[in-house]
């Protein structure tokens, strides 16, 4: 019998989360027409379950442990003091905002305008909550789908719909009022799930391996042999955790340095080091970082 039983979120990010768990050290393997996916570890039972109810579910303890978007632990309002959410960071330089729309001609320029309003969103419980602390009241109604078209069409006066760059969201002819929340994947577990100590052990090394496999994705490591007599200099070049890694090659005359740094710095990196007398410089990917 299995220790703990987690949600992988079915649809758009089900594939993503796949590919992060082989990483942190667990194949997962997905099958045509099926809901529970094999993992090898005897420990963990998978189920596939929409993002959306995810909260739902961990709360009242059907699952342990799952993966979900903060938008919909928000959503699930009333279930969240049944969650524990562990530390989880999503490694994206473009984090995804729902956000008030309306027609490029509509005359609503605030989030003040709205009262009176007709609104369409997936996301009403919290859209109602956001509207009533600012004391506005709007008609909120939920939206199965193809939510632009309503507010194009002229159905609803706005909407509050989830976008990264706001692109699709142009090119409908549309116009973004106001950013509600930004939101991001979470691990959220059961809080009388943490409370088995058997269990909490099996949650506390996903999160871990989760957040390694994460953190790795936003590094890499360099790696490069230096004159000894510019050693100084490139070292004030790397950054590093601590400091790098220095050794001695079989030339004395020479040494090698080894650091981690931020992906997205290598490409103004590499040249610093090249023109500082660095030779052999290599850049490798990491696939755990703790």
């Amino acid at each position: 019998m299995s220790l703990i039983k987690l949600g992988i979120p079915k649809g758009s990010l089900e594939e993503a989360t796949i590919d992060l768990f082989a990483q942190a050290g667990w194949r997962i393997a997905a099958r045509a027409r099926h809901y529970y996916p094999e993992i090898d570890d005897p420990d963990i039972r998978c189920a596939l379950i929409r993002a959306q109810e995810m909260a739902a579910y961990v709360a009242r303890g059907t699952l342990d442990l799952g993966l979900t978007g903060l938008d919909w632990i928000l959503e699930s309002r009333a279930e969240v003091e049944e969650i524990c959410t562990l530390t989880y960071s999503k490694a994206s330089n473009q984090p995804s905002r729902w956000v008030l729309v309306v027609r490029e001609d509509s005359p609503i320029q605030s989030i003040a305008d709205l009262a009176g309003k007709k609104i369409a969103t997936e996301l009403v419980g919290f859209t109602e909550r956001y509207l009533a602390e600012r004391g506005i009241k709007a008609a909120v109604e939920f939206s199965w789908g193809a939510t632009e078209a309503k507010v194009v069409e002229g159905l609803v006066d706005a909407i509050v719909e989830i976008t990264e760059t706001g692109s699709t969201i142009r090119a409908h002819g549309l116009r973004i009022v106001a950013d509600l929340l930004v939101t991001e994947t979470r691990l959220i577990a059961n809080r009388r799930a943490m409370e088995d100590p058997a269990r909490r052990a099996k949650i506390e090394q996903v999160a871990l391996m989760l957040q390694a496999a994460l953190r790795a994705r936003q590094k890499v490591a360099i790696k490069c042999n230096v004159p000894a007599e510019r050693l100084e200099t490139l070292v004030d070049l790397l950054p590093s955790l601590h400091a790098p890694t220095v050794s001695h090659l079989y030339d004395r005359e020479w040494l090698a340095l080894e650091t981690i740094v931020d992906a997205h710095a290598v490409r103004d990196l590499i040249p610093k080091l090249r023109a500082a007398g660095a030779e052999g410089i290599l850049e490798y990917h990491l696939t755990k970082m703790v």
